[in-house]
């Protein structure tokens, strides 16, 4: 019986503990990109996604999705994002320069949203948009074709995405009546809770 406790446990903890194992990874990220590693620095950062995307399929699959937990993935998003920046200039200073416009767009439409909720709420927002998923991953996508030299475009196509998913997030946190910072599907849903709030309170 305690075993199993302890199992379940284990379990539970499981999704957090991969979220934990991402931020980690990012300071190894970081002295990879100093050291001129890039190649194993490619091969470290494509296990490191792989953890973004399984914690929160496990937290769904073992039902351990928490406050906790969202707010542990965002700040794993935070961190490994932010050295993937550092890093890629670190490492390819002229492609970021070449496409410095796109790289820009992406950085702000990442950032603008996060300073937004920690002005309005004073924590980390975590909504896991639907269009925050897909920007997502065609950034990550992008970044792994632009820097291995395969293809420049996607980057475009990213920056785009980047934006839309931005702006939703800003609306998002500027129209939420309530502290309600993690899992927001769409400012849809949010308009709707809104539209609702008000025909209670008539």
């Amino acid at each position: 019986m305690q075993y199993s406790k302890m199992l379940n446990s284990i379990y539970h903890h499981l999704p957090n503990m991969i979220s934990s194992v991402r931020i980690l990874m990012a300071p190894l990220l970081l002295y990879l990109a100093i050291e001129q590693q890039a190649r194993i620095y490619i091969a470290v950062l494509l296990f490191t996604v792989f953890t973004d995307a399984l914690d929160g399929y496990l937290a769904r699959q073992l039902n351990a999705v928490s406050e906790l937990g969202a707010q542990l993935d965002s700040w794993g998003d935070f961190f490994v994002y932010a050295t993937m920046a550092v890093s890629a200039w670190l490492l390819w200073p002229d492609i970021i320069l070449r496409e410095q416009f796109y790289v820009i767009i992406i950085i702000c439409s990442f950032t603008i949203p996060v300073l937004t909720g920690l002005l309005k709420f004073k924590k980390l927002t975590s909504y896991h948009t639907i269009s925050v998923k897909i920007a997502v991953g065609i950034t990550i996508l992008s970044y792994f074709l632009l820097f291995t030299g395969l293809l420049s475009w996607p980057v475009k196509a990213a920056a785009i995405c980047c934006v839309y998913a931005g702006i939703e997030e800003i609306l998002i946190t500027l129209m939420s009546q309530k502290k309600k910072t993690v899992d927001v599907k769409s400012i849809w849903h949010v308009l709707k809770e809104n539209e609702s709030n008000s025909t209670t309170m008539d």
